[in-house]
């Protein structure tokens, strides 16, 4: 059925008289898609809570929020959804249809909230959720992206240097008949190789992204080696081990709350935590748990939770309070995630300043060698 029909018989129902339809015109240059982010989740979740709240029956508020975004592709989602709930879906069946923006942990949240008739108190803690997972991505990419681009530059000046400047100071010694010292002489093979064989190094650099990029499609071995890398390099290795704690704690807790059984929760949260050790580890918890064993006595066997995590849970498990424990522990692991952040170009200045030193430095100090033997040459 084309959309023209649709639109007739939606205008019908709606008990308006169709005289002629005509299709909106979109501007050439207008973009026309736009990518749905966790922001844009988290944003509907916490609209849609406070719209539930007010009494709003939940059609009128699905269309208000839908109507109000400036993201076309989630204002179209939101009026698929809307459509859906109209004709007798519940919310969960309704969101369960877009599981690329909605995965399972938000849809199990919103089916407990509607069993519960504590609908607008889970969208509350979801959009809680989304946001300090959110905040918690940026400040993980704003730690990586720092060292890794200083990084980058070097290695960019480093060849602009070893193709462009090193020549021209080679054509000025040789003009001056000194001999050049084994350093230097090494800097200017160095350059004469990549003018030379510029497009080998460029086939060899495109090569290995290639194999990288494949690997890390195709293999799931090859990125659990990489995951379990990370987790050993110095600062990034402790805010990406530090983060996915977090994650699971929040996880966990959140489900907790909204009364989703352990072993079900246990199973969503392997699946935010970001780093395959650790979500292997936990579905070896979860696991457990099916065989009846407490979760304080299941995760000491993964070697990846500290100490102090595991006695937190076991009070919670001892006291009844599992959740309020647990974002305990995701708060605490929060903010030693932004305290490492903060500190992070102060732990890694030492770092970046010796590859600075020798990649750039060591250019510098090869081309000015040379100018000290000019006096003797001169003399």
């Amino acid at each position: 059925m084309s959309n023209e029909k649709l639109a007739r018989i939606e205008l019908r129902r709606q008990g308006i008289i169709v005289i002629r339809i005509k299709k909106k015109s979109v501007p050439i240059f207008t973009k026309r898609i736009q990518k749905i982010t966790t922001a844009d989740i988290a944003i509907f979740a916490r609209q849609l809570a406070t719209m539930l709240k007010a009494g709003i029956p939940i059609v009128q508020a699905l269309g208000i929020v839908g109507q109000g975004n400036e993201n076309l592709s989630m204002r179209d989602l939101l009026s698929k959804i809307k459509t859906d709930v109209e004709i007798g879906d519940s919310l969960t069946q309704a969101l369960r249809k877009n599981p690329e923006q909605f995965d399972d942990l938000f849809c199990n949240l919103i089916e407990a909230g509607e069993r519960g008739g504590v609908l607008e108190a889970l969208l509350d803690k979801i959009a809680i959720y989304k946001e300090k997972s959110e905040s918690m991505k940026k400040k993980i990419k704003k730690a990586l992206t720092y060292p890794i681009s200083v990084i980058a530059v070097a290695f960019i000046v480093s060849i602009i240097l070893l193709v462009f400047v090193v020549p021209v100071f080679d054509d000025l010694f040789k003009s001056f008949g000194a001999d050049l010292p084994a350093f230097t002489k090494m800097v200017v093979a160095m350059s004469k190789w990549m003018q030379a064989y510029w497009w080998m190094a460029s086939v060899i650099l495109a090569a290995i992204s290639f194999t990288f990029m494949f690997c890390k499609k195709r293999y799931e071995s090859f990125n659990y080696f990489l995951d379990k890398i990370i987790l050993k390099v110095p600062v990034i290795g402790a805010i990406i081990g530090k983060s996915a704690i977090a994650r699971f704690s929040r996880t966990l807790a959140t489900m907790s709350t909204a009364g989703v059984p352990l072993v079900e929760a246990l199973d969503a949260a392997a699946g935010t935590c970001g780093n395959r050790l650790f979500r292997d580890s936990i579905l070896k918890v979860r696991d457990e748990v099916m065989t009846g064993q407490r979760l304080q006595d299941a995760l000491p066997e993964s070697g990846l939770f500290p100490h102090m995590v595991i006695q937190m849970i076991s009070i919670g498990e001892e006291s009844g309070a599992l959740d309020e424990l647990l974002s305990k522990v995701a708060d605490f692991y929060e903010e030693e995630i932004d305290n490492l952040v903060d500190n992070l170009s102060s732990l890694m200045e030492p770092m970046i300043m010796m590859i600075l030193g020798v990649l750039v430095g060591g250019l510098i100090v090869a081309m000015y060698l040379p100018i000290f033997k000019l006096g003797e040459v001169i003399h």
